[in-house]
């Protein structure tokens, strides 16, 4: 019986969650853990799960948070779910409107999930997320597997070209995210399990037994996982950071 009925993950863009969350669907006992609410639009949500649109705002709600149920659930006994910072207060107000008797933030996440583990995972280097988000932004590669075959492009291919400002904005947008998900990990009460994206990236079948064993489940059974996705940074992405650093310095 695992000792907890869901887990979220609370992030932000290019921290490693692609990999860390095809990891956990891979072990067959831990959901599929994914961004279940990721556009901040109740409409958004009815498409994403192909629901109809009902007569009230709440029967809705009711419908799509029964599908992201289903879904991050995956036949297992254990719900996963993926929270990025940027759409986390608008499901938090609808979380509210579904359970207005639930007085905190973590009280609305546990009346709708029941026990939850949460995992703050996290990227130290804040320029290296910043260049990696950019870049992908511009190729409109953002995941590809180990093979090299690529896994999602949301964009027509186009060569990378270093966007000083761009990278700034990103950079310091990651900062703010980073802060916001700390305090509020501390206003709710909660001590969550940390992962920084240089531990997963170093030791992925590690990073995913201690998530198996912290949620009661068997931390063996990450021995037999494969790694799903591959890194995408290169040269280009060295180049930039000597680039931005290199401004900062002249500025």
């Amino acid at each position: 019986m695992p000792a907890y009925d869901a887990y979220v993950i609370c992030t932000s863009p290019r921290s490693g969650s692609t990999l860390l969350c095809k990891l956990l669907s891979a072990t067959g006992v831990a959901g599929r853990p994914g961004s279940h609410f990721h556009e901040p639009s109740l409409e958004a949500w009815l498409d994403y799960y192909g629901l109809e649109r009902g007569p009230c705002e709440m029967e809705n709600l009711k419908a799509v948070f029964d599908a992201a149920w289903a879904k991050g659930r995956g036949g297992t006994d254990v719900f996963g779910l993926r929270l990025q910072r940027h759409s986390f207060d608008f499901f938090q107000q609808k979380l509210a409107l579904l359970h207005p008797e639930a007085q905190s933030d973590r009280g609305r996440m546990e009346a709708a999930f029941g026990r939850v583990l949460f995992v703050h995972l996290t990227r130290a280097d804040k320029l290296e997320q910043a260049i990696s988000f950019v870049k992908a932004q511009q190729t409109g590669l953002w995941h590809k597997a180990p093979d090299g075959r690529e896994l999602e492009r949301l964009s027509a291919p186009r060569e990378p070209v270093y966007d000083g400002p761009a990278i700034k904005a990103e950079h310091d947008r990651f900062e703010a995210f980073d802060r916001y998900w700390i305090e509020w990990f501390a206003a709710q009460g909660i001590d969550p399990l940390t992962i920084t994206y240089d531990t997963l990236s170093e030791d992925p079948l590690r990073v995913l037994a201690e998530v198996l064993t912290k949620l009661g489940l068997d931390g063996d059974l990450a021995k037999d996982v494969e790694l799903p996705v591959a890194k995408l940074a290169d040269a280009t992405n060295q180049d930039w950071a000597e680039r931005f650093r290199r401004g900062k310095t002249a500025d």
